[in-house]
């Protein structure tokens, strides 16, 4: 079962991923093993890689469509207001007897968060739930590799139709390894690219990586040491903003949002990168993954904002 709201017109984003519904508690003492610990709020809020990815663009004016699976339930209803509240185009499909993804949150007093995830292996969205116009009638692609078979085949269908591919990936899932040659813009959480090249320099790893899959870029997000991406050509390294944190979560997403918005834009990469660095910043400023701020508040941050230093890398090249 599927929602179908104009499925055939075009868009300027689609995303093929995860949506998951957070339910965030922020601690004041962060637990230790065998111990108790009081909490005193719990707040429920709409999240998931792809799904936050896809909001952000759609609240900076692109034209969105997301693609998932969920439950029958009252947290299915949550995220259709969501999407429908943004006017982003929700392809759903349904699982009557499934449970909708959740995730239970845990932020310390510095804002960092463990998430503890809890995902019915009846809502794996497989291939065949995808309708090939889904992808086609789009400008670019979105994934997070979670549900991987059915990333893979969005992701083959869009390269057949010479649309670019960005990808959110942090774990080898099984299969990746075929998502991956169908990617164009991996941009990985920090210790992936090692992971997965067994190589312990971040540099060297990305290198190897762009080599073996043949990405346009190959990048890792770097907490508060911003963004690391290799070209094919040279490394470039954007800064992150300091902010006052709150909370962590869904910063990877909105960093994920901000490249695409940059490169939708049709701007250099360095400004692609920048505009990411400070719209996840923001992100982190309020509660939950949608803690999305205006264009205007993102590009005051770029003009004005204080930044970390640069890390040193592992080659002791200092990128500044």
């Amino acid at each position: 079962m599927t929602n179908s709201p104009q499925a055939e017109s075009k868009v300027d984003l689609v995303g093929v991923g995860l949506n998951a519904t957070d339910m965030l508690v922020p601690l004041a003492v962060y637990p230790t093993l065998g111990s108790k610990v009081e909490y005193r709020t719990a707040t429920i809020l709409p999240g998931g890689q792809v799904a936050s990815t896809v909001m952000a663009c759609q609240q900076w004016g692109l034209k969105t469509r997301y693609v998932g699976k969920l439950g029958n339930d009252s947290f299915a209803k949550l995220h259709q207001a969501a999407f429908s509240g943004a006017g982003v185009e929700a392809q759903i499909i349904t699982a009557p007897e499934g449970s909708s993804p959740q995730s239970i949150i845990l932020v310390d007093p510095n804002g960092e968060r463990t998430v503890l995830c809890q995902r019915d292996p009846r809502l794996l969205l497989q291939p065949g739930e995808l309708r090939r116009e889904w992808i086609e009638n789009a400008r670019a692609l979105h994934v997070d590799g979670f549900e991987t078979a059915a990333a893979t085949q969005a992701a083959q269908w869009a390269r057949a139709a010479g649309i670019p591919v960005i990808a959110d990936i942090d774990e080898a899932y099984t299969g990746v390894e075929l998502l991956l040659e169908n990617v164009d813009y991996m941009i990985a959480s920090r210790d992936f690219p090692c992971r997965l090249m067994q190589e312990p320099s971040l540099e060297a790893a990305l290198r190897k990586m762009h080599e073996r899959y043949g990405h346009s870029l190959s990048a890792a997000t770097l907490g508060e040491e911003g963004v690391l991406a290799w070209d094919g050509h040279e490394f470039h390294h954007a800064r992150a903003y300091r902010v006052p944190v709150v909370d962590t979560t869904g910063a990877g997403d909105t960093f994920h949002a901000g490249f695409i918005y940059g490169f939708m834009r049709g701007w250099p990469l360095q400004r692609q990168l920048d505009f990411a660095c400070a719209a996840a910043a923001l992100n982190c400023t309020g509660q939950g993954a949608r803690h999305i701020q205006s264009l205007e508040t993102i590009e005051k941050l770029i003009a004005v904002g204080d930044r970390y230093p640069a890390p040193v890398l592992t080659n002791s090249t200092i990128f500044v």
